[in-house]
């Protein structure tokens, strides 16, 4: 029996090679500048002198007799007294001189007894230990203060990144194929 001849083929596939690196990246960031001022606190203080007055009027009044407006003034009012009482004095006179029916009440009784001279009207004041004022103002100290002020500054740097590419090889490693083989003819018929 004859077989058929079979034409055989025969088929390659292509491959291919890919070669691959992964790229790379490269980040970087430098350090923030970082700039801080302070402006320091302030106290102030501030005091006042004190006020201290001392009034002695009254005690050169007592002692000298004080300003000539006020010893005239006291002199004036003295002898306005003086002069009232001395007049009391007449008028009572006058009327023991009047009542002569009585024993004892003669001119010379009456008159005799007032041969002391009056005293001048004081000129001075009357002597104390409150003559002198004395009066201490005090005034609280001005204090001021100013609270520290702190600023801040802070610039930020941009992080620099770069990127380094990896390599990419494609190529073929087996390029497709088609092999026909044909059968063996048998010549000797």
């Amino acid at each position: 029996m004859n077989t058929l001849p079979i034409l055989q083929i025969l088929t390659t596939p292509s491959v291919l090679q890919i070669d691959a690196d992964l790229g790379q990246y490269s980040i970087r960031q430098p350090k923030a500048d970082f700039q801080m001022t302070t402006r320091p606190s302030r106290l102030t203080v501030e005091s006042h002198p004190i006020r201290f007055e001392v009034d002695q009027s009254r005690a050169f009044s007592a002692y000298t007799g004080g300003n000539m407006i006020d010893m005239n003034a006291r002199i004036y009012s003295g002898i306005e007294k003086i002069f009232f009482e001395n007049m009391a004095e007449r008028v009572e006179q006058g009327n023991e001189l009047a009542a002569i029916h009585k024993p004892g009440n003669t001119i010379a009784n009456i008159v005799g007894t007032n041969w002391k001279a009056k005293p001048f009207p004081e000129i001075r004041t009357p002597a104390s230990m409150d003559n002198v004022d004395i009066r201490i103002e005090t005034r609280a100290p001005s204090i001021r203060f100013e609270s520290a002020v702190s600023e801040l500054n802070v610039t930020v740097n941009k992080p620099e990144i770069e990127y380094h590419r990896g390599k990419l090889d494609i190529y073929v490693k087996q390029y497709a194929s088609i092999q026909y083989t044909p059968p063996a003819i048998d010549i000797g018929m």
